[in-house]
């Protein structure tokens, strides 16, 4: 297996939404999240990593993405990891590599195996606490070699024989926009399928929003995950190319604007400058009202602090920084 990550570091990401729904709050029948006392536009953390495991799907098929469905349909987490392991443990092949660290699990698994009458009691003795050492091995090869999302962004298997929580390396915050965001009167209804049955609801959506995002990528818990540097190439062009790529009637206009990563050198670790989003402002362009705002050049972005801040500590603190922006955004270090 591959090195994990050297280095910590901090990301900014920035995106647009125009006439859209970013993300729907289903307590407030499917509005825009809001902060409405500051009028300020509010998004998951898990809409946006919903964003790139879709899109890692569809842009390498050898990747397992574990928070997903099955095939088509959906499943818990206990018949996801199922199907994921028959699918492995059938390919013979793969056992040497599985547990080439622990000839003791794999002698646990070569034993159960050859006791099992067929895949249903393989998966239901494999879950026997007294094999723990060979899930331990099992599910440490499935995070470090197949799910590349759990890799990234962790998670809890609370599967009986697998219990145990990863955190993962990348994490974001909720993202807000850092202008105030106006909703579009609507009173249009729309069609909501569900299993059995269909609803109507209406359509919201906000008139524009510029979204912020701040992340943290950390060395020490990509030890466990096996966070890999090509690992976190494959996310810097996920996190760019998710939210565009993957579009539905809702979430169309959606676009990226800025992404900032300031790598630091040994020794440092996150959190250095605190949160990115206190460096960036956006106002409302000359007397424009702010209820007016419409699109990205309605905004004057001020990144002058981050740009100071990247210039004060670049050598020192910051080994590296690796910069992306859209074609109408300037910003060099």
């Amino acid at each position: 297996m591959a090195n994990t990550i050297n280095n910590s570091s901090d990301f900014l990401f920035l995106y647009e939404a125009s006439q859209c729904n970013p993300n729907g709050d289903p307590d407030q029948e499917n509005k825009p999240r809001m902060d409405y006392d500051t009028k300020t536009n509010l998004v998951t953390d898990t809409r946006v990593k919903r964003f790139i495991r879709d899109y890692l799907k569809t842009i390498n098929e050898k990747e397992v993405i574990f928070v997903d469905m099955e095939g088509e349909r959906q499943v818990t987490m206990d018949a996801k990891l199922e199907a994921v392991v028959k699918r492995t443990l059938n390919d013979k092949s793969l056992i040497e590599k599985v547990f080439s660290d622990n000839e003791k699990a794999k002698k646990g698994y070569l034993e159960l195996l050859e006791k099992s009458k067929d895949e249903e009691a393989f998966w239901g003795k494999l879950k026997d606490k007294k094999l723990k050492e060979t899930n331990v091995e099992l599910l440490r090869y499935l995070v470090k070699e197949q799910f590349i999302d759990i890799r990234l962004f962790g998670s809890a298997f609370a599967v009986e024989g697998f219990t145990k929580a990863y955190t993962g390396p990348v994490q974001l915050n909720w993202g807000y926009s850092l202008n105030k965001v106006e909703l579009m009167d609507s009173d249009s209804i729309v069609t909501i399928m569900n299993d059995d049955s269909s609803t109507f609801g209406k359509d919201y959506r906000v008139h524009y929003s510029l979204l912020a995002f701040n992340g943290t990528i950390n060395k020490f818990a990509a030890k466990t995950t096996g966070l890999k540097e090509e690992d976190l190439k494959v996310f810097r062009d996920a996190i760019w190319n998710a939210i565009p790529a993957m579009p539905t009637r809702s979430k169309l206009n959606q676009y990226p604007k800025l992404y900032v990563e300031l790598i630091y050198n040994e020794g440092y670790t996150n959190g250095q400058f605190g949160d990115l989003r206190n460096y960036v402002s956006a106002q409302p362009k000359g007397e424009l009202d702010e209820k007016k705002v419409r699109r990205f050049d309605d905004l004057v972005l001020d990144l002058s602090k981050l740009k100071t801040l990247i210039e004060e500590h670049k050598g020192k603190t910051i080994k590296d920084v690796i910069v992306r922006t859209s074609t109408d955004l300037e910003f060099s270090v």
